[in-house]
């Protein structure tokens, strides 16, 4: 039997953190965004409640929570805010690796620094001339002795200046291209790591995007994640369980521009009546209903599929391309219900399309999600 009905306790979740998101991160969202200073208040209100953190399993301090439930989270946390919920998710992208390749003494240590107290993580794969095509990156990771020395820049780091430790994908043997990748957890206070300045982003300003260099970082080996080899296959798992959260994202600012357009299509008269009853307007919010409807189905999907222990690489990259593209549709059509206004900071669909665009980029562009698709329909049927 199919049933979309949420269980007792995932409605239990979904209505504290849509509680959190209008108490505390609606009120506090444009001065982020104007300041672009980094949620340290909000974010640890959010780890004392629980909403941070929810998969790591119960043995290393964490909710154990599935996939489908960080979905249903996320999608409350965007709606007041996406550039703080990406500051908090950030630890779960990088907690990601270390859940999918970590031995047990890796995710207590590095696990358990996220859970015992409200501290960050970051992932680190993106290198200033290596995007969408991580085979691209030049860091490298070589076997001294008992230890490894990375070398390298990256880019467009999430959380980089107030990570306690980093996921670094970097090259052991360069000759065997993404066969050659390896994965590492790197703690921040290793000598030879260098933060570069906060990247002035156009949207989700409360995010901390930064550079980082590592220059003859040492690391002991047993802080590699699984074998030689493995980072690449380790680094793009982690984005079967991440992307359809990030998508949960995308689904919940759109939903926050929808409602935003209603109230204001509501209230705003031309010629003595609500702009709603005109059929240029109304339409344009029918068409903002149902495409959110549409991709919010796509995201559980894609989250039950991998709760159930079966791949959703897949169903992650529809849901991720779907609410991403479908999200900056909506905020942009949510300023236009809004006209003159709309283009104005002091009404909020301004923030909300400036926040959108990003889904469409980070963890994968919606470009990559297309051919991830494809190679799922032609090379996997």
């Amino acid at each position: 039997m199919i049933s979309f009905e949420l269980s007792d306790e995932q409605k239990q979740l979904q209505e504290l953190a849509r509680k959190f998101a209008k108490e505390e991160m609606i009120p506090k969202a444009e001065h982020h965004d104007h300041t672009g200073e980094f949620p340290f208040e909000v974010t640890k209100k959010a780890w004392e409640l629980g909403l941070m953190n929810t998969h790591i399993g119960q043995e290393y301090g964490g909710l154990g929570l599935g996939v489908l439930d960080g979905i249903i989270i996320t999608e409350e946390l965007a709606y007041g805010c996406t550039g703080i919920a990406t500051a908090m998710e950030a630890n779960a992208l990088a907690a990601a690796p270390v859940m999918v390749a970590g031995n047990d003494e890796q995710k207590k240590q590095f696990l358990g620094m996220l859970t015992n107290e409200p501290k960050y993580a970051a992932y680190c794969v993106t290198e200033p001339g290596a995007g969408s095509d991580v085979a691209g990156i030049t860091t490298t990771a070589k076997k001294v002795g008992d230890e490894y020395v990375i070398n390298g820049a990256k880019m467009w780091i999430t959380n980089a200046s107030v990570a306690s430790w980093y996921f670094v994908l970097a090259y052991t043997d360069p000759s065997q291209k993404h066969r050659g990748m390896s994965g590492f957890l790197v703690p921040r206070d290793t000598p030879g790591i260098t933060v570069g300045r906060k990247e002035d982003n156009l949207g989700q300003r409360a995010s901390d995007t930064r550079g980082l260099t590592f220059e003859d970082v040492k690391i002991p080996a047993k802080y590699r994640l699984g074998n030689e080899g493995d980072g690449f296959k380790i680094a793009m798992s982690a984005f079967d369980h991440t992307r359809p959260v990030v998508a949960a994202g995308a689904v919940g600012l759109a939903r926050r521009a929808m409602d935003e357009s209603i109230n204001y299509a509501s209230t705003r008269k031309t010629f003595g009546t609500p702009i709603a009853s005109y059929q240029a307007i109304s339409f344009m919010i029918a068409d903002m209903a149902k495409d959110i409807e549409a991709a919010r189905y796509l995201v559980w999907r894609a989250g039950w599929e991998i709760d159930q222990g079966r791949r959703n690489t897949k169903f992650a990259a529809f849901a991720k391309a779907y609410a991403a593209d479908m999200a900056m549709k909506v905020a942009t059509d949510a300023v236009q219900v809004f006209g003159g206004y709309g283009y104005s900071k002091e009404y909020p669909v301004e923030k909300l399309m400036r926040d959108a665009k990003i889904y469409q980029i980070y963890e994968g562009t919606s470009q990559i999600q297309r051919l991830i698709i494809a190679k799922e329909i032609f090379e996997r049927r």
